[in-house]
């Protein structure tokens, strides 16, 4: 069998019943946990593309910022990159990642923080010092907006493919697992039904032979009883002389003996 109509190839038992029952309750749970989770991981989905498009439309104006901020630095001071790779020992901007469980999935979250001093001692010089500011803060904002990004896009990467599978299971346990459990368990309580109803036939066949082998010894101890009583009644019952009218030799004296 296939489609919806499918069932499991299984014995009809009454144990198989019960388990057949408790696999089924073990699956719609399983069905509305699994829809809960999807649920609860669509709405967040829905809600990190939200962020992503408000920090990408934020990203551009921040690089274009940063781009602007860096052209008058550099119209200002001029090329000051060895400056800054001399001034730099260290990174002084780093990134730590952190996991956040939602709904059983593990998201990476990426933060930024920062580490050690202000590494440009040269911002105080005379020519460019607030420029140069001014573009530290502005990059250092720029770089905090990509790591949210690069945060918020990886999370919408793994909640996508988790969604997909999550969506996947749903689907098979409603539309091919619970139905095959319900057929199978219709199945076996039709046969278990006809199992009854052939019982109930057998024992109401077997009940009617036995009560035609008691109504058959009950008419054969009828007629013995009747046949016994007919002989009892044509038995001859012995009868004195004198109820027959015969004379008896014995009582009869003989006047004409001798002695």
């Amino acid at each position: 069998m296939s489609g919806n109509n499918a069932r499991l190839n299984i014995f009809p038992t009454r144990m198989a019943l019960t388990n057949m029952k408790l696999k089924l309750k073990g699956a719609q749970t399983g069905h509305s946990l699994l829809k809960r989770k999807s649920e609860a991981l669509t709405k967040r989905f829905r809600g990190i593309t939200v962020k992503i498009d408000e920090l990408k439309r934020k990203m551009g104006q921040v690089m274009q910022l940063a781009s602007f901020s860096l052209a008058e630095v550099q119209y200002i001071t001029g090329d000051i990159s060895y400056q800054i790779q001399e001034s730099s020992k260290s990174a002084q901007l780093r990134v730590r990642a952190k996991q956040e469980n939602v709904s059983g999935v593990m998201l990476p979250a990426f933060e930024m923080y920062n580490e050690g001093g202000n590494a440009f001692e040269f911002t105080g010089l005379g020519r460019g010092g607030q420029q140069i500011q001014r573009a530290k803060e502005v990059y250092t904002k720029a770089v905090e907006t990509l790591v949210e990004l690069a945060s918020l896009q990886t999370a919408f990467v793994i909640l996508d493919e988790v969604i997909k599978a999550t969506n996947r299971r749903v689907n098979a346990i409603e539309h091919v697992i619970i139905p095959r459990y319900e057929n199978t368990i219709k199945y076996i309580i039709s046969e278990l039904d006809e199992q009854d109803r052939e019982e109930f036939f057998r024992l109401k066949k077997v009940q009617g032979k036995k009560k035609e082998r008691a109504a058959a010894e009950d008419a054969v101890r009828a007629k013995e009883a009747a046949d016994a009583e007919l002989v009892g009644q044509e038995t001859p019952t012995l009868q004195t002389a004198n109820e027959t009218g015969q004379l008896d030799i014995l009582d009869h004296e003989d006047e004409d003996l001798i002695f």
